[in-house]
């Protein structure tokens, strides 16, 4: 959003109506370009509550009324259905982004995910253009309405650059390996495999950078939870680390993914959606489905059976051909610009 948001104020004029998570830096304004005009939603929650959703609809139908919007880009799934029942498409042309849709989440009920499905179905024949962010988004996506377009995320190279220029380039000891994650500890990074991973390497240094509800599941002595830090200081120890490992049950395209790959570290995934969208298994990293698969490849490269330099090298290329800011930016005001003509 930061990244998307700033190149946008070259072109146009942004507003963004948002609400915050415990995990949101108290200095997150900070992150936006100054001319953004930032509009907190107080009653926006994570999770379905009538109350505060009617509430959050009718703050979102008086900031429409007040900012007259051309075009409106709902981001997630609640935001989605928040914003297409609040906004006619009369008022402004839509256009929703799922980030992994609600009903992606393991770690509801049965019921529940096909109740959200279900929502996402009626709520798809609403006049709105939905931008899947990754190619296994765009397949379910097309599955849900007949208004759908891709358009990748992407990362800001000229950051990341700035980041490696700050640093001093680190030293690969494969007898030393340092390995990591980034994200909230929760249900959806799959902290236990994480666990269980590192179990497996007593020797070997796994950080966690981030916290969350379930940081309790990480025991194990060689792991050490880093805690929420600040971007600057988040990219600095990522770009420390040797190894990059994403065992999520879920995902949509996440960036700390593409940043990994960037700085050229070796991406071990879990294979799902999002994940195996940018990571060729054996090509530009590893797509695994058990622990032990994840285990052998760090065994591997620990041993020097495994000569990952090409697999580093072919994940940075990857990054700047699909994945860089300059060419999503060009995407999406692309799209923007066709107004109506879009759906």
């Amino acid at each position: 959003m930061v990244n998307l948001a700033n190149r946008m104020v070259q072109e146009l004029d942004v507003t963004i109506a948002y609400s915050t998570r415990k995990q949101t830096p108290k200095d997150f304004e900070r992150y936006f370009d100054e001319s953004i005009k930032l509009v907190r939603v107080k009653n926006f929650t994570r999770n379905i509550n009538p109350i505060k959703d009617v509430k959050a609809i009718f703050e979102v139908k008086k900031i429409i009324k007040e900012e007259k919007p051309d075009f409106v880009h709902m981001h997630s799934s609640k935001a989605g259905a928040i914003g297409r029942v609040a906004i006619s498409s009369k008022q402004a042309t839509l256009f929703y982004t799922p980030h992994s849709y609600a009903f992606c989440k393991k770690d509801d009920s049965e019921i529940k995910r096909k109740c959200y499905k279900m929502i996402e179905r009626i709520l798809g024949k609403c006049k709105c253009m939905t931008i899947a962010c990754s190619k296994g988004e765009y397949e379910e996506a097309k599955r849900l309405t007949k208004n759908c377009v891709y358009i990748s995320n992407g990362i800001e190279i000229d950051e990341m650059k700035r980041y490696i220029a700050q640093e001093s380039e680190p030293i690969r000891d494969r007898q030393n390996l340092k390995i990591c994650t980034v994200g909230r500890i929760g249900h959806q990074k799959n902290p236990e495999l994480f666990e269980k991973i590192a179990e497996k390497f007593p020797d070997i240094q796994f950080s966690w950078l981030g916290d969350g509800e379930l940081r309790d599941c990480l025991k194990s002595p060689n792991i050490t939870i880093k805690g929420w830090c600040d971007r600057e200081k988040t990219m600095k120890q990522l770009y420390q680390n040797d190894i990059f490992i994403l065992p999520s049950l879920w995902e949509g395209l996440p960036i700390t993914l593409l940043e990994a790959m960037y700085f050229e570290k070796t991406c071990l995934v879990s294979d799902v959606m999002g994940n195996r969208d940018v990571i060729i298994n054996g090509v530009n990293g590893f797509v695994c489905q058990t622990e032990e698969e994840y285990g052998n490849i760090i065994q591997k490269i620990k041993n020097g059976a495994i000569d990952d330099l090409p697999m580093r090298q072919k994940a940075k290329e990857t990054v700047l051909a699909n994945h860089n800011m300059n060419k999503v930016e060009k995407e999406y005001l692309k799209i923007y610009y066709k107004g109506d003509d879009c759906y």
